[in-house]
């Protein structure tokens, strides 16, 4: 222990060298604005920006890129409570209660809720870090593919067995994510399949953000313009002081759910090509489960908001740990960050920390560095966010179709994707007014993928044996735990019968 916090000093004294400083400021500044912007996200702004940081010593450079992936965890919950898109995959989460609370002149609330979130979270999962690195490496190395597939169906049990949604109706929502994540090419015969008549377009599949920016930008927009009427909608927010002061003591009522969607979310990015959206959706679906209200999730719930941004920034640090460690990448941004490093002659792995301690510590000492800059460069930019809120929708719908249709199609650049996010667009308008949970087939979506792989790999290991997932400890923990969520509604259901058949006997 004492070795750690000699080493750490080091870090944060290397971190705090006048270059690197400016670097981790101008990395969380710049992730900001790149988190914000819908189809950009981490991963293609850290792309982008990495021939720059050939200018500077490998450190400094990814210091700087690190930081890029800092700011912009946070800076897709800006888009996202702000005008009910997604920046990211990773800020989906966000909107479910983000976008109510500004639609009900509490951006200001959401937004802070989200950048003390993310403290929280990135605080946590850097001490996590720090002291539990290695032992933490080598349990994420126990997690093969049944406990992958065991711990996606635990995230899909804790959307069935929340409570205050319909059961049916959640399950159908589902079914039909998982349907359009099976779109594309079979994974191990590589065959097309439901690519509806031989459409070049849905060879690559359904990609996530197309969904997510289509039912949340586009479907949003359609229903806010049918509930105003194109009459002009302004949502007042005044911000002061006294606000500002009461929105940081609000941070009580959600403290416990940031904490366990921190705790959450670093152990999922630990597992190698997991990343910050599962987390993110995981992380939202324990806070509505065990919260005393969790009807009130959806309609503008704070907690909603918190427990997704601790998640998401929680596994951003999470994911570089299996890269520094054990030199795999823990999800597509810290891939290209691997990338980086063997071009400036780094090898990751677990000598990383006796070759080149410097470069290790002077990383972590970074992160704590950023933490705070992100938090104070957040809070200092509320207010003007905010004022996006001002404007009239009739000005902000336009800004929204050109935003939905740029992030379409940026992150496959075909006119077919644009097309299909219009569509989803509709299909989520058409949902909302049928009162149908859309949260579901977005988490569906993406674990979809994730959990077709673990469970045919798991399979083809085991030669057709399905008890392989209850033979492993750890599978079989998450299946039973699964079980016992989805089987939460029945028993609530039958104890309200026993009640009311009491209360009517006694009567």
């Amino acid at each position: 222990m004492e070795d750690i916090v000699l080493h750490l000093i080091g870090g944060l004294t290397e971190a705090m060298q006048p270059l690197n400083l400016t670097m981790i400021i101008a990395g969380c500044t710049l992730g900001l604005l790149i988190g914000a912007m819908p189809g950009l996200g981490s991963v293609n702004g850290v792309a982008i920006l990495l021939p720059i940081t050939f200018l500077v010593p490998p450190t400094a450079a990814i210091i700087f890129l690190a930081a890029i992936y800092y700011g912009a965890m946070y800076g897709g919950a800006i888009s996202s409570i702000t005008l009910g898109i997604p920046g990211a995959s990773t800020a989906v989460a966000t909107v479910f209660d983000g976008r109510p609370l500004a639609q009900a002149g509490h951006a200001d609330r959401a937004l802070t809720a989200a950048a003390v979130a993310s403290f929280v979270g990135g605080t946590i999962s850097v001490l996590l870090f720090t002291a539990f690195a290695p032992p933490l490496a080598s349990f994420a190395l126990k997690f093969g593919p049944p406990e992958e597939f065991a711990l996606m169906v635990l995230a899909f049990a804790t959307f069935i067995g929340l409570g205050g949604d319909d059961i049916p109706k959640t399950v159908f929502s589902i079914l039909v994510g998982l349907v359009m994540a099976s779109v594309g090419l079979d994974i191990i015969s590589g065959q097309p399949r439901l690519i509806f008549g031989d459409i070049d377009g849905f060879l690559h599949g359904i990609n996530f953000l197309v969904l997510a920016i289509g039912i949340y930008g586009i479907g949003e927009m359609l229903w806010t313009l049918e509930t105003t009427r194109g009459e002009v909608m302004v949502h007042k927010v005044t911000i002061s002081w006294q606000r500002m002061k009461h929105n940081c003591k609000d941070i009580k009522n959600y403290i416990k759910t940031t904490s366990m969607g921190s705790a959450l979310g670093y152990f999922v990015g630990t597992l190698p090509a997991a990343g910050a959206t599962p987390a993110s959706l995981m992380s939202y679906g324990l806070a509505k489960t065990f919260s005393k209200d969790p009807d009130s999730f959806g309609k503008g719930n704070i907690s909603g908001v918190a427990a997704p941004e601790a998640a998401n920034n929680a596994a951003s640090t999470g994911s570089m740990l299996p890269m520094i460690t054990l030199g795999i990448p823990g999800s597509p941004t810290t891939a290209i960050l691997l990338g980086g490093m063997i071009i400036w002659g780094l090898r990751p792995g677990p000598l990383l920390f006796t070759e080149n301690p410097e470069f290790v510590w002077g990383l972590i000492g970074s992160l704590y560095i950023a933490n705070f800059a992100t938090l104070l460069i957040n809070l200092a930019f509320i207010p003007l966010f905010v004022k996006i809120l001002t404007l009239p929708f009739s000005i902000l719908a336009p800004v929204i179709y050109i935003l939905c249709v740029v992030g379409g199609y940026a992150p496959t650049q075909t006119m077919h994707d644009v097309w299909l996010m219009l569509l989803f667009g509709v299909v989520g308008y058409l949902l909302r007014k049928l009162n149908y949970p859309v949260a579901p087939a977005v988490l569906a979506i993406v674990l979809g993928p994730l959990a077709e792989r673990s469970l045919r790999q798991s399979l083809l290991g085991s030669h057709g044996d399905v008890s392989i997932f209850l033979t492993r400890p750890i599978s079989a923990v998450c299946i039973a735990i699964a079980v016992a969520l989805i089987c939460y509604p029945l028993v609530q259901k039958l104890q309200k019968r026993r009640r009311a058949d009491t209360g009517t006997g006694t009567g």
